[in-house]
């Protein structure tokens, strides 16, 4: 298979390990979204969204959006490392998770709607940190507090190691990224005692750290 991605790419990220997860040999081909060769016609051909990632398959096909393609792979091999599991109210649960984070604060805080923000609205730099730095807050409020709920409760989706018990899932490849982000933005994690312990039981995790951008042949410092 083939992963067209960016290192820094929160969705990139995502595919990335849950590949590594599955134990599926990959190729990684970058596209550098900052140099935008994401808008140039030949990926613009294989993806007419110029967004990443892109997985081409052992078949050609071309898939695209991360979590679609993260479900893909759970379908490929359903028996190794589910990322989404088969009991109906954790499967509903591992989804809502993923998509708090992957659709109510990444698209927010990603290279296009940063760019605009610059270059049409004239935001200065200290305007669009706190930009990003509020959206990533609002989300990880409400993912630690969802977590916390399940955990009070005791239930069958309280968190563990991960997410969801002690074995990673979808939500696990979601949540890692945006910590990587609110890092790097410095957003202080520590105040999410539950993220902050699951990030660091999959930092231990090989599959988890080999997606790490610092890892990947196109990091640049």
């Amino acid at each position: 298979m083939k992963l067209y991605n960016y290192f820094r790419s929160s969705a990139a990220y995502r595919v990335r390990i849950a590949l590594n997860l599955k134990g599926i040999d990959w190729e990684h081909v970058g596209v550098h979204l900052v140099k935008r060769e994401q808008r140039s016609p030949e990926y613009l051909k294989l993806n007419p969204a110029g967004l990443v990632p892109a997985l081409v398959d052992d078949e050609e096909n071309v898939l695209t959006q991360s979590l679609a393609i993260m479900e893909y792979l759970d379908d490929l091999k359903p028996r190794k490392a589910r990322l989404v599991p088969t009991l109906p109210i954790a499967k509903a649960y591992v989804r809502a998770l993923s998509l708090s984070l992957a659709c109510d604060v990444h698209p927010l805080n990603n290279v296009r709607v940063l760019n605009y923000l610059t270059a049409e609205l004239n935001v200065t730099q200290a305007q669009k940190d706190a930009w990003i730095a509020h959206w990533i807050t609002t989300g990880l409020d409400a993912f630690e507090k969802t977590l916390a709920n399940e955990l009070a409760k005791k239930s069958v989706l309280a968190p563990g190691k991960y997410c969801v018990g002690d074995a990673p899932t979808m939500a696990d490849c979601v949540l890692v990224p945006q910590v990587f982000s609110a890092r790097r933005f410095n957003v202080d994690v520590s105040k999410y005692p539950l993220i902050d312990a699951i990030d660091a039981h999959c930092a231990a995790n090989e599959a988890f750290a080999a997606a790490h951008p610092g890892k990947q042949p196109d990091f640049q410092p």
